[in-house]
């Protein structure tokens, strides 16, 4: 193929709010020390604290978390960690403390126990004949704090999503709570099952408070902030929203073909942000409500960090063989079935090299000339402030007002028939 056979591309930058939290130990501490009610001043001396902690790649996780071991060491409580993933980490105690040491969380840095288990004490069912599941550590607590971050979901819609409640059905459920939760959301929703499940659960499980992490749209801390237990149920979704206006986007409402360089549990749940590609309510189409309109999806690698979980994998069209051989396949059913999202475990269309891929997807996309092919670059779907475009986006781009960092130049390859960067289109974000 020759270069004049591929579109041409530039890179734009746009503007999202950058506010973020300067010092995160101490903004943590504020949040909890300046809680309302002061749920800390339940913990005595000598009381055993869960401080339960999510599989998600969140910012500054690690140092959030430091915080809130301190602050219940300060209080007097002896704190220990708990994974609190559902199904992740390969459904064993082994795994799931293996994904908190990913995110620099083992007991040596936070200077106190992880105590990992898939053992649950059911604590009720409900009118949907639900067992509703509680980790076995988090019961025997004297405390838990809940602490993870509060964003739209991959698939779930409502007023709880991806955040507290979410990590308290799912995530201290465990794998048989996980699967029990999601084999019910094929026949009610996510807020059915939070209006009977969650209040059961504080009823058993001495939940204390949650700490909510909002991200901003460059994938930093942009606010933390302590909810005593009773609360959390208003509160979250209030934080949702604001976590919504927070969101990353694509600068354009369309795309025959998009670029990922890289998914993985640590960019989402789904291995690339449904939200962002819209594709959230069908792995293959935007529903008539959502943007962007994306007719082909092209993923070329995994994050080391998701340690060949490609869960996600079969929202893409199109992949390079190296990700398939990548791929651990069992960890990635595991996760994918007990979601009860199998065609998120497919393997798509692959093929060895960029060059082959993108000859056959521009093909796929239906448009008399190269040069109207409108296809857009990711490296993933947490960092879309810079974007590489193909020249069809041009003048839409300029006249969006968008910061134009490159002008159109033609791909160049390596040797092994996989992209290079243009030097003026290489991201400089970080």
């Amino acid at each position: 193929m020759k270069d004049t056979e591929f579109p041409r591309f530039f890179r734009l930058r746009q503007r999202f709010d950058e506010t973020r939290v300067a010092d995160v130990p101490a903004s943590t501490r504020d949040a909890i020390d300046g809680c309302k009610s002061d749920p800390m001043a339940k913990i005595l001396p000598g009381h055993r604290v869960a401080i339960a902690v999510g599989s998600r790649g969140i910012s500054d996780i690690e140092t959030v978390v430091r915080a809130v071991v301190g602050c219940v060491r300060h209080r007097g409580g002896m704190p220990f960690i708990i994974p609190a993933m559902g199904s992740h980490g390969g459904a064993t105690a082994d795994g799931q403390a293996d994904v908190l040491s990913r995110y620099g969380i083992t007991a040596e840095s936070m200077g106190c126990e992880i105590r990992s288990s898939m053992e649950t004490s059911v604590v009720g069912k409900t009118t949907h004949g639900v067992d509703v599941h509680v980790d076995s550590y988090a019961m025997a607590a004297d405390h838990v704090i809940i602490v993870n971050r509060i964003k739209l979901h991959t698939r779930i819609a409502g007023r709880y999503q991806s955040g507290i409640i979410k990590m308290m059905l799912i995530g201290l459920g465990k794998h048989r709570g996980a699967i029990a939760y999601h084999r019910a959301m094929a026949r009610i929703t996510f807020d059915g099952l939070v209006s009977q499940a969650a209040p059961m659960i504080m009823a058993s499980c001495p939940i204390l408070m949650g700490v909510g992490i909002v991200e901003n749209a460059f994938d930093q801390i942009a606010t933390i902030e302590a909810i005593p237990a009773a609360n959390i149920l208003q509160r979250e979704p209030q934080l949702l929203e604001i976590a919504r206006g927070h969101m990353p986007r694509l600068p354009f409402a369309d795309a025959d073909l998009l670029m990922i360089d890289r998914i993985g549990k640590n960019i989402s749940g789904s291995g690339l942000d449904t939200n962002v590609v819209g594709r959230k309510s069908n792995d293959k189409a935007a529903a008539a409500d959502e943007v962007p309109k994306v007719q082909l999806i092209y993923v070329r690698g995994l994050t080391p960090q998701t340690k060949g979980n490609a869960s996600g994998i079969g929202i893409a069209e199109f992949c390079r063989s190296e990700l398939v051989r990548e791929m651990d396949v069992d960890i990635t059913r595991i996760n994918c079935l007990t979601a009860l999202h199998v065609s998120a475990a497919a393997i798509p269309v692959h093929y060895e090299t960029d060059r082959e891929v993108l000859r056959i997807a521009i093909d796929q996309c239906g448009r008399e000339r190269i040069r109207d092919v409108r296809c857009l670059w990711i490296e993933d779907t947490l960092h879309v402030a810079e974007v590489t475009c193909s020249e069809a986006y041009l003048e839409e781009a300029i006249a969006g007002g968008f910061e134009i960092l490159s002008q159109p130049q033609t791909l160049e390859w390596k040797s092994d028939g996989n992209l290079a960067l243009p030097q003026a289109c290489k991201p400089t974000q970080t």
